[in-house]
């Protein structure tokens, strides 16, 4: 039976490889030699000498037999695979797991969304905003949110991930401009977040699926380039609301596993903003919204939140949670 560090040292390992396919002798001041080389990128030598390990120390490190290098260890090895910013951080990270030390993100991850983080997407309306877990998965959404991803719906609760949509989705292959980019920043955030716990369950059943059904997945995910989520901007090629191109943040959660808020939003006056509105007419129109019989009529979007309550139509009002109405964990 394997130790409990293996799995740790194996996922360090696995870093260290894939980062090593990707820097050529020449990056570094290092001949390519004569004839074909085995394998892409530095030599396991190589780099254990730009290091200043041994060669044997380097490949127990790397195949996870060696799991508690120091600090000065890890330096040197980030410095010889030239990593910078949430590279270099990774490594760290996936260093002090493989000996042992606690993560700071807790094993797994809590998909019940907070009602007071439910009535800050309704507050944000007409920006589209939803909630994501940590590998992706969208536990909540205000009305413009939904709209902004069309056809993410269709899905169960479960299937509701915006990787597994990009990837498997055909709207969701085509709704971002240039879809490339987005796909590789998506994974690369999958990455980041899974080294604190590259064994949990929810994760390796999505990277599974995805290395299974998309060779994209597949061969961005073995790249091994990580990055940490932010704030940025995405362009869209919308099939209803029209091309815009929006900026948009990401607030994490606290206490929630690793859940995270993202909210679009456009230049105010522009062509991009026109289109973002058009996801949330019933903020935008003159007309009331159509009466409700008694039993169906909440009190507020909000309400119809809390209790619970089947949205009315394919949109439905007020921010919308994808567990079915259970009641929020706290």
């Amino acid at each position: 039976m394997a130790a409990p560090g293996d799995a740790r040292g194996t996922e360090l390992g696995r870093y260290l490889k894939a980062r090593r396919a990707q820097v050529r002798p020449e990056d570094v001041g290092l001949p390519a030699g004569a004839g074909l080389r085995r394998t892409p990128g530095l030599r396991r030598e190589e780099l254990a000498a730009l290091a200043g390990v041994s060669v044997d120390y380097y490949i127990r490190l790397e195949r996870g037999r060696e799991t508690n290098p120091s600090p000065a260890v890890v330096d040197a090895l980030g410095r010889a695979l030239r990593l910078r910013g949430d590279g270099y951080e990774r490594l760290h990270e996936l260093a002090e797991l493989a000996s042992g030390r606690p993560s700071e993100l807790p094993a797994s991850s809590d998909h019940g969304v907070r009602d007071s983080v439910l009535r800050m997407l309704e507050s944000v309306r007409p920006l589209p905003a939803y909630v994501v877990s940590r590998y992706n998965r969208v536990l909540a959404a205000n009305p413009p949110g939904r709209r902004l991803l069309p056809g993410l719906w269709d899905w169960s609760d479960e299937q509701r991930n915006l990787t597994r949509y990009l990837f498997l989705h055909p709207v969701g292959r085509t709704l971002y401009d240039p879809w490339e980019d987005t796909v590789a920043r998506s994974v690369a955030h999958l990455r980041a977040v899974a080294g604190a716990a590259p064994d949990d369950p929810e994760l390796t059943a999505l990277v599974g699926e995805l290395a299974v059904k998309s060779p994209e997945f597949a061969k961005l995910w073995e790249r091994y380039d990580v990055c940490e989520r932010g704030g940025g901007q995405k362009s869209f090629r919308h099939p209803t609301a029209g091309a815009m191109t929006l900026t948009y943040e990401v607030m994490q959660l606290a206490r929630t596993g690793g859940q995270r808020m993202v909210v679009y939003q456009a230049v105010p006056g522009t062509p991009d903003e026109a289109n973002m509105l058009r996801l949330d007419p019933a903020r935008h129109s003159s007309e009331p919204e159509p009466a409700r019989g008694p039993a169906e009529e909440p009190a507020s979007p909000v309400t119809a939140v809390l209790t619970g309550a089947a949205p009315s139509g394919p949109s439905g009002s007020g921010a919308s949670r994808t567990s079915g109405g259970r009641t929020a964990r706290r």
